[in-house]
């Protein structure tokens, strides 16, 4: 039986089309307006709260630029701005899944980064609904969650980075704590538990606390989760089934496509491809290989129909991993509508 997770995501929030993306709801674009950077305060003007009062009432409506410019406060004005382009944005395109991909084909992204990955984080949590393995969820996170990595002790420790700030913060290892965060260094003692087929069930509860750990190393349960994710995104936005399988390394002589994940791991996999060497520091930043087969090779492109397509997972070199889950869906070979 499914449980409830991830209630953060406001998948509430949102409805299912007919093809099983989803809708802005006026509750969806209410709750973005009671947002802090947005909701009024004391010393907000009467046509800020008129503004508010009439947008609660009708989160659709259009807002001219002139009414928002009789704000006394041009930074609740420009904060206004942000979130009825955002708004409109998702109105435009009917769906959060076009909403993305027109953002992503776009080139010039117009809305905060963190707007994108709730997208994400929605779009997830609903396509996820029925995921009864919590590792596989907490995989998840890492479309739309910053993560930073300890390799130290043999294992790929990925961790969220916002949970990882904080309790090196002085809430929770003190001016120490600070101070390895600061200069980048591991911090080995946080109280994290590392998530497994053993303990999984504790992410039930934990879900949304984004405070659980997992090991990505290849055989690892976090490592093959990862790849249901994948193949799950790119079912959902390009109706394309594909098995995403982990390998411990590339060894082809006729390579012919990959993706990566993140930057890092694209600028790597560019390099290996034209052969050139990389340094054992760089290897170490490639997490987690994996080897992609769409199973209808009708519909990849001749030049690569019954070659494997290559993704990587990677780390910066101050240890971060920032994954760019749009680059599964604009750099897979397939072939446009028309061909």
């Amino acid at each position: 039986m499914a449980h409830e997770f991830w209630k953060s995501a406001g998948v509430h929030l949102v409805e299912k089309n007919e093809t099983g993306w989803l809708r802005a709801t006026p509750d969806l674009i209410r709750a973005y307006l009671t947002r802090p950077e947005v909701h009024p305060i004391d010393e907000s003007c009467a046509a800020e709260v008129a503004t508010f009062e009439a947008l609660m009432e009708d989160p659709f409506l259009v807002v001219p630029n002139a009414r928002l410019a009789t704000f006394k406060d041009s930074d609740a004005a420009d904060n206004y701005r942000v979130v009825l382009g955002f708004r409109d944005v998702l109105k435009e395109a009917g769906t959060l899944e076009g909403a993305y991909l027109n953002l992503m084909r776009s080139g010039s992204i117009t809305v905060p980064p963190v707007f994108i990955d709730q997208i994400v984080h929605i779009i997830l949590a609903g396509s996820l609904s029925d995921v009864i393995d919590p590792v596989r969820l907490r995989a998840a996170e890492l479309f739309f969650r910053e993560q930073t990595v300890n390799t130290d002790d043999g294992r790929v420790i990925l961790a969220d980075q916002e949970i990882v700030e904080m309790h090196a913060g002085t809430s929770g290892l003190g001016t120490i704590g600070q101070l390895l965060t600061e200069t980048g260094t591991p911090i080995r003692q946080i109280e994290l538990d590392v998530l497994d087929d053993d303990n999984a069930s504790i992410y039930w509860e934990r879900s949304d606390r984004f405070d659980t750990v997992i090991d990505m190393r290849f055989g690892q349960p976090a490592n093959h989760a990862f790849a249901r994710v994948i193949e799950t995104w790119i079912r959902h936005f390009l109706s394309v089934d594909v098995r995403v399988q982990p390998v411990r390394s590339i060894k082809d002589e006729s390579w012919r496509w990959h993706i990566g994940l993140d930057r890092d791991a694209t600028e790597l996999l560019n390099a290996l491809y034209e052969g050139q060497d990389i340094s054992e520091a760089d290897q170490a930043r490639l997490l987690a290989l994996y080897r992609l087969e769409v199973l209808d090779q009708s519909r990849v492109l001749p030049d690569v129909q019954g070659k494997p397509i290559y993704l990587a997972l990677g780390s910066t070199q101050d240890k971060k991993v920032r994954v760019k889950p749009q680059n599964l869906l604009m750099n897979l070979p397939l072939r446009g509508a028309d061909s």
